[in-house]
């Protein structure tokens, strides 16, 4: 059997090392790493791979930056030779980027099976991007491996045959259990004892200088309170550097490797994002996490975990981050199969 595993991303990365190594315990099963270059800074790519012990890509189509229609296009134009002349049985698709939807419709008109991993989330926003590609990709797919009960419910309601729906876990759970120790050893010198966390990347939050504005105007007022280390996504950096923007009093730092940011995340006494996946890292930690958004398509960290939605009113942020440093937050709890061996039921699926 062979399985073709697609990756372009840097929260890809995070996902497939799991199942990579969890289907090397069967020997019937060949597998091959499709690497598209979506993400193709060292710091967003190269370290996450030596770090996650996922093996060097056997192709990169290295297709680079560009509008979501070219480099969704781009990735199809160049993926489509690899499938023709490859034949897989399978291939795996994770998350929500473009290398997610993109291949996933490849495969769809040449009639490969797909499975998508972390199938059923929903935001329910469709301005968002990565809401159309879980959309897509979630409609295309053979199999659709979800990581909560609001994933199958949701595949319910859109008419996905619940015999293609298999809920697994949390695979980005796997790899934070396995690397945890590991990062928790990290010496991070020169952080304050207590501080913020700040990731901040999405195109509604970045890309429009009165928005950006805005919330760094907030993220300098959470500073007077607690220190804000803000490891800042090129994107984001670009954005601040065009618009002429200041945060300058807030300590800005390039990105970081995963194991280094996941030690700086278990540390922190608060996480703002507007990620998806650190949502659900800081669930696991128990770290409290205040989100940049009006909506999120992983309703569980909210539910059940420690994260509340503030989405860029400072009053809210302000009043939140103020339970944050009383001790009064929300505390959570980890949601099921969250375990760290998703990746193990995904592989025993696919094997038989």
């Amino acid at each position: 059997m062979k399985v073709f595993h697609i990756v372009g991303a840097r929260p890809n990365f995070m996902k497939v090392a799991p199942v990579l190594a969890a289907l090397k315990a069967y020997p019937r099963v060949t597998q091959t790493l499709v690497h598209t270059g979506q993400h193709y800074d060292a710091n967003m790519s190269d370290v996450f791979f030596q770090q996650l012990g996922i093996p060097a890509p056997d192709v990169n189509l290295a297709v680079g930056s560009g509008s979501h229609a070219k480099q969704t296009a781009e990735i199809m134009t160049r993926f489509e030779p690899v499938v023709i002349e490859s034949r897989p049985d399978l291939v795996l698709v994770y998350g929500d980027v473009n290398s997610t939807v993109a291949t996933a419709l490849v495969c769809a008109k040449l009639g490969t099976k797909v499975g998508h991993v972390e199938a059923g989330l929903r935001s329910f926003d469709r301005t968002m991007p990565e809401e159309i590609n879980r959309l897509m990709t979630d409609q295309l797919a053979d199999m659709l491996f979800t990581p909560s009960e609001d994933g199958d419910s949701n595949l319910q309601k859109e008419g996905i045959p619940s015999d293609k729906v298999f809920r697994v876990g949390n695979v980005m759970i796997d790899s934070l259990v396995r690397l945890l120790p590991l990062a928790q050893r990290q010496n991070h010198t020169g952080l304050p004892e207590r501080y913020a966390l700040v990731t901040l990347h999405r195109p509604a939050n970045v890309d429009d200088s009165s928005t950006l504005r805005s919330i760094l105007q907030s993220l300098l007022e959470v500073n007077r309170d607690v220190a804000v280390v803000f490891p800042a996504h090129p994107r984001t950096r670009q954005r601040i550097s065009e618009f002429g923007l200041r945060a300058d009093q807030l300590r800005v730092l390039d990105p970081l490797p995963y194991v280094d940011f996941l030690g700086m995340q278990s540390r922190a006494q608060v996480v703002i994002t507007d990620s998806g996946g650190i949502q659900e890292e800081t669930t696991y930690l128990g770290v409290p996490c205040l989100t940049l958004r009006e909506n999120t398509e992983r309703p569980i960290t909210v539910s059940l975990g420690t994260n509340v939605l503030v989405g860029r009113d400072p009053r809210k942020l302000q009043s939140e981050l103020a339970l944050v440093l009383a001790g009064k937050h929300k505390k959570g709890t980890i949601p099921p199969l969250w375990d760290g061996h998703a990746g193990d039921r995904i592989a025993a699926i696919v094997a038989r």
